[in-house]
């Protein structure tokens, strides 16, 4: 079945496409949860970063008194203490960001986390700072041997935050050509072969109104598991009635 445009009518116009990500990793941890071998559990996790602005007004009454100056051991009067003017001083949002992912976890290790699925929402491509905050937290992920799949459908935005988390470690994929596409899903991991730490990644292009991709999906040096896309997608669409 194709890829739907969830970012424009007429889907748009149906489902919301917070629903549709909320939905989708539930999905994905029920078809997981057929194929993970004995020890290993997936889950979903999902976190709508909100923006939350308190404005606190201040007032003074026309016939307040006058504010008491504080007294030093001399007696004589100071006013209260004021700072030096911020070196930096920029209107900016909260570090509060989307998330929708799916974590795999080894309970046999103490429920050692070995693989994440992360689907990208708008939020996490709409400015330098999200995207640098998506790309750090999967370099981190990486960085401590978890296996990191990230799947993007979102076409209103036109970054792709797996050629920026390459680059962010160092490397590129000279697959993705120049300038990379916008909807894509990849896999990635480091993994030691013989005295090497190797990269290892897998991305696919994906177009609207084609089916998605099977990703492998790591979870420990020689055991991998395929993440069938287009299985979880098109459940996730028959359960949320988009055709």
């Amino acid at each position: 079945m194709p890829l739907r445009d969830h970012f424009r009518p007429p889907l748009d116009l149906i489902t919301s496409c917070e629903g549709f990500h909320g939905g989708w990793p539930m999905v994905i941890v029920q078809q997981l949860r057929k194929q993970l071998p004995s020890g290993y559990v997936a889950e979903p996790h999902v976190h709508s970063g909100t923006q939350v602005e308190i404005d606190i007004a201040t007032f003074e009454r026309a016939d307040a008194p006058a504010p008491k100056l504080n007294e030093g051991n001399g007696g004589v009067k100071t006013a209260a203490w004021a700072p030096a003017q911020p070196n930096v001083a920029v209107e900016t949002t909260l570090p509060d960001y989307d998330e929708y992912e799916v974590r795999i976890f080894d309970s046999k290790r103490g429920r050692h986390l070995v693989a994440a699925i992360e689907i990208v929402s708008p939020a996490n491509k709409d400015r330098p700072e999200h995207r640098h905050l998506f790309t750090g937290k999967c370099a981190a992920l990486l960085q401590k041997g978890v296996a990191v799949s990230i799947v993007d459908l979102v076409s209103i935005r036109q970054f792709n935050l797996d050629v920026e988390l390459l680059g962010k470690i160092g490397h590129v994929d000279p697959t993705l050509g120049d300038p990379p596409p916008h909807l894509y899903a990849a896999s990635c991991r480091w993994t030691r072969k013989a005295k090497r730490t190797m990269l290892e990644a897998w991305s696919h292009v994906l177009k609207l109104g084609e089916p998605l991709p099977t990703l492998p999906l790591w979870l420990d040096t020689d055991l991998v598991v395929p993440l069938n896309l287009e299985q979880s997608y098109e459940q996730a669409c028959i359960d949320l009635c988009i055709s």
